[in-house]
């Protein structure tokens, strides 16, 4: 087996030098792997929110038109990263290969199932067929493969629950995991996308790493969506508005917290121009965390420096140390949690 870069600078085509999540185009042959790879037979690709609404959009709902756009951009990249949003997903599948370099260095062998948790927009993808667009759930199920780096991260789908809940979970495990590092007791936390997949998990650790002296507000974009978080009960208060519209939204947190504001906004939406709502929400001590990959950082910083703000930022790095465990056993810990993720993504 050739010999490969542990982070697969071995796969950019173009632009050398580079590494393979910025670069526009990647090696996919499968037919051999380098020694320090891990070939994948794929199952499911789960498409980030932010690209798949985008993607669903371009292709006016079409199925066939998602599918063409889809096989388009692995076609030109040699992997998924959506043009327009520059996000990609994550995959489903089995071990296939392993490279001789990693045997023995990894805990992995042929035939176990895995979801990668490092991004499609860097991953080596090839499909041959798509099969089923699930546009409910952002899930698209392919016959293909796909190559794990050596610096890549992955979880081995336990055996305790469905596949396709555990992937749904996972898929967006940086956002309550970072929750868990963030969020102090007493703490007031607003969640932006509060209805959604990541929303719901961030809303259940902040109400258990925030407390009885905490609050967590969630803001949601449908009625349906607020009656679901309301009858989980992890928020102490719930409601539905328009996250690109920073004043109104500035107002009833103003009302809900006395003036206050809140110590940490946590932003999950998949849609464009929610900067200011979060910025505006929170207090000058505060801090902003944008797990959204629809965010704008020129938006945010040049938007916050406008009106004054002192908070401090954070992007929405999809990795920290637990996270995959910490998601997971979520699932575990509350019935209710489980039940609607099932519902809804299983």
């Amino acid at each position: 087996m050739k010999k490969g870069n542990r982070y697969g600078t071995h796969r950019v085509i173009e632009p050398k030098g580079v590494l393979p999540q910025p670069a526009n185009k990647i090696d996919n042959n499968m037919d051999e792997i380098y020694d320090n790879e891990i070939l994948i037979d794929v199952q499911t690709l789960n498409i980030d929110s932010a690209s798949f609404t985008d993607i669903y959009a371009r292709a006016e709902g079409n199925s066939e038109k998602i599918a063409e756009i889809m096989m388009e951009i692995v076609a030109t990249q040699g992997k998924h990263r959506n043009p327009w949003t520059g996000s990609g997903g994550m995959l489903l599948g089995t071990v296939e290969k392993i490279g001789d370099a990693l045997l023995g260095k990894t805990d992995l062998k042929v035939g176990d199932k895995i979801a990668t948790l490092v991004s499609l927009s860097l991953t080596p993808l090839r499909i041959d067929k798509i099969k089923e667009i699930r546009h409910e759930v952002d899930q698209v199920d392919i016959d293909g493969k796909a190559i794990l780096f050596e610096s890549g991260i992955y979880a081995k789908i336990p055996s305790d629950m469905p596949e396709k809940l555990a992937l749904s979970a996972l898929d967006v495990a940086g956002a309550p995991a970072q929750t868990a590092k963030l969020v102090k007791p007493g703490d007031t936390v607003l969640i932006i996308g509060a209805g959604g997949k990541s929303g719901m998990l961030c809303c259940y650790e902040a109400r258990k790493r925030a407390g009885i002296t905490g609050k967590v507000i969630g803001i949601t974009h449908s009625q349906k969506s607020t009656e679901r978080l309301e009858k989980l009960g992890f928020c102490n208060h719930v409601f539905s508005a328009d996250a690109t519209q920073p004043v109104s939204v500035l107002e009833k947190i103003e009302e809900l917290t006395n003036g206050e504001l809140c110590d940490i906004t946590i932003n999950n939406v998949n849609i464009p121009d929610t900067e200011m709502t979060s910025i505006l929400c929170t207090k000058d001590t505060g801090i902003v965390y944008f797990f959204s990959m629809a965010t704008s950082f020129t938006k945010a910083a040049l938007g916050a420096e406008g009106v004054g703000s002192d908070v401090t930022m954070l992007i929405g790095n999809g990795y920290t140390k637990g996270h995959a465990e910490i998601t997971l056993q979520e699932l575990r810990e509350s019935e209710e949690l489980r039940k609607i993720f099932t519902e809804l993504y299983a």
